[in-house]
């Protein structure tokens, strides 16, 4: 059977789940850690493990550059090459495309860009994100899209949406079916939701093994994001995983729950960390500030993470200020273990049909003083 997600619990439109691919099962709600390069930035993969994480995120765009598709398929696959023994989803590299802007120039069968790294041209379709996918050994392929940058028109998000599901035709029939790896579409359309719902439309009658919601966290801010949430998950497939690409910070995680989405990804866990960032039950702390110096407190009473259990706040502060790396590394670790255990809650309280209670806790939390 090719990849699949199946249906457990649901608490208002908050849904959790099994995802069955080819490297095991995960349970959703859950959150991706972001692999760019093959590696969760300052985190090896058995710490990664250690956080609960079971998914990771990997870089079409960056491991097509370094070192290259064909090369991590002579060294076994990104699964080997990275010591990651759970499922991996690539992104198909529309988003850094789109970021290129003055590098790039598209056309209706792909993109021509010059490398951000030495200048090489490069081009990419829909066929050879698939086929670069395809040899990174990628359990879950995403279909090669245009990230509608924000803001858009109606006439420019339509262009680029329309664009977008040519091409999810075209990823579709470059795509090799085959046990436990499968394809997402991705929903286009901006903050429309006529647009949104043709993506929909579009996309459903070619048929997919998930569904990811893309265009979003583009500067639309969290207001626009919800909002188009609401009009666009009700119109998705009931049986099938749903993920909001790029997203996000806590109470972006936690309202996405509410809104029925399954599956998300994005860097600020552990850029934050570099910057000197910890996510808390207790909300965010910036460990460079003063006040830290002699602050004996672990950064989360509530986390067992080893950064809780074996430091205090002062020395992961002294860290920063002496740039050790040891201060980012603890850092990013705490943030994905905190981002793990918030999934963790909010899966088990939809499951015992208390989501609603659960998220007013979470949320009186992050408004108590630390």
């Amino acid at each position: 059977m090719t990849l699949h997600w199946t249906h457990q619990a649901s608490d208002g439109r908050a849904r959790a789940g099994v995802l069955h691919a080819a490297h095991g099962e995960v349970e959703t709600p859950v959150f991706m850690p972001v692999g760019t390069a093959g590696t969760v930035k300052g985190m090896t993969a058995d710490g990664v493990r250690s956080t609960g994480a079971r998914i990771v995120l990997g870089n079409t765009y960056h491991l097509m550059l370094r070192p290259g598709a064909e090369r991590v398929a002579r060294l076994g696959g990104l699964h080997k090459m990275m010591d990651w023994h759970g499922p991996i989803l690539t992104d198909s590299g529309g988003f850094q495309v789109m970021s290129l802007s003055g590098l790039r120039k598209m056309d209706e069968d792909g993109v021509t860009f010059a490398s951000h790294v030495d200048g090489s041209k490069h081009r990419v379709t829909p066929e050879r994100s698939i086929e670069i996918q395809h040899l990174l050994g990628s359990d879950i392929t995403m279909c090669f899209d245009e990230c509608t940058p924000f803001p858009a028109t109606h006439e420019e998000a339509a262009r680029s949406m329309r664009l977008s599901m040519r091409w999810a035709a075209r990823s579709r029939t470059a795509f090799t079916p085959r046990e436990g790896y499968g394809l997402f579409g991705i929903v286009q359309g901006s903050t429309y939701p006529d647009l949104r719902a043709e993506s929909v439309a579009a996309l459903t009658a070619i048929g997919f093994e998930g569904y990811a919601i893309g265009g979003l966290a583009v500067g639309e801010g969290q207001e626009a994001m919800f909002a188009t949430l609401d009009v666009t998950t009700p119109l998705l497939p009931q049986t099938h995983a749903r993920y909001l690409m790029g997203v996000g910070k806590p109470d972006d995680l936690l309202g996405a729950v509410r809104r029925g989405v399954d599956m998300f990804d994005c860097v600020i866990p552990t850029r934050s960390g570099r910057m000197g960032r910890a996510y808390t039950s207790r909300g965010p702390l910036n460990l460079r500030n003063a006040k830290h110096a002699e602050d004996l407190r672990p950064l989360d009473p509530d986390c067992d993470c080893p950064a809780c259990r074996n430091h205090s706040r002062a020395y992961i502060h002294h860290l920063l200020k002496c740039d050790e790396m040891l201060g980012p590394i603890l850092l990013s670790w705490h943030n994905i273990h905190y981002y793990q255990a918030l999934m963790r809650r909010m899966r088990h309280a939809i499951q015992q049909g208390r989501f609603e209670d659960e998220a007013a806790r979470i949320e009186a939390d992050w408004s108590r003083p630390e």
